[in-house]
C-alpha cells in the first residue's frame, strides 16, 4: 500500500501527520472551535506547532475546554494558577491575553451575532485556495492576514500579528494552503 501524499511539513511527527490528515485547512464555522485555535495560535507565537499539539490537551483541560466565557471570567489567582501549570506554556503575558482575548472574543460576538460571521466575513465566508507547487510558495503573511490582525487588534485582541492570524486562516480553513499534490486539496 503507497502512502498517502502530504503537505512536507507533517512528514516528521505522527501527531502532526493525524492533524494535517483531519484538522488542517478544514472549514471551521464553530465559535468555540475558533476560539481554541486562536488561543493554541496566540500562545504557539515564538515557538513550533509542534508544541502545541503535544501540549493540546493540557490546554484544554486548564482553559476550561476553551469556554472563552469563563476564560473572561478569570481572576488573578486563575492566572496565577495557570502561570505555575507545567502542562502548558507559561508565558504570563500569553496567558493573561487568553482572557483579554476571551473578552474581545464575546465583545465581537455581541457585534456580529458570532465570531464566525465576523471572522469568515474577511472571505465572503469561503475559503481561500491557493496554488501551492511546494512547501517554499506557503506565505507566512498576506495583505489579508495583516488587515486581520489590524482589526482584531483595534478590537482589543492580543498576540495576533500577521504571522499569528495567517496560521489562524491555515488551521481553521479560511486558506487552504495543502500544496497541489496532497490528498487533502480540495
Amino acid at each position: 500500500m503507497t502512502e498517502k501524499v502530504r503537505c512536507k511539513w507533517c512528514l516528521s511527527n505522527e501527531l502532526y501527520k493525524k492533524y494535517h490528515d483531519q484538522e488542517w485547512g478544514v472549514p471551521v464555522y464553530d465559535d468555540r472551535t475558533l476560539f481554541e485555535f486562536l488561543i493554541l495560535e496566540t500562545f504557539q507565537a515564538g515557538l513550533s506547532w509542534i508544541t502545541i499539539l503535544n501540549k493540546r490537551e493540557n490546554f484544554r483541560k486548564a482553559f476550561d475546554g476553551f469556554d472563552y466565557k469563563k476564560i473572561a471570567l478569570y481572576n488573578e489567582d486563575k492566572i496565577q494558577e495557570l502561570v505555575l501549570d507545567s502542562g502548558i506554556i507559561r508565558n504570563k503575558l500569553k496567558i493573561r491575553s487568553a482572557v483579554s482575548n476571551a473578552i474581545a472574543f464575546i465583545n465581537v460576538q455581541e457585534e456580529f451575532s458570532t465570531f464566525s460571521n465576523y471572522i469568515w466575513g474577511f472571505v465572503d465566508g469561503k475559503p481561500l485556495i491557493n496554488n501551492i507547487k511546494t512547501l517554499s510558495e506557503v506565505p507566512a503573511t498576506t495583505s489579508l492576514s495583516d488587515t486581520i490582525s489590524r482589526d482584531l487588534k483595534k478590537r482589543g485582541f492580543k498576540f495576533v500579528g500577521s504571522t499569528v492570524v495567517y496560521a489562524q486562516m491555515q488551521a481553521t480553513g479560511m486558506v487552504n494552503d495543502h500544496v497541489l499534490d496532497c490528498w487533502k486539496r480540495t
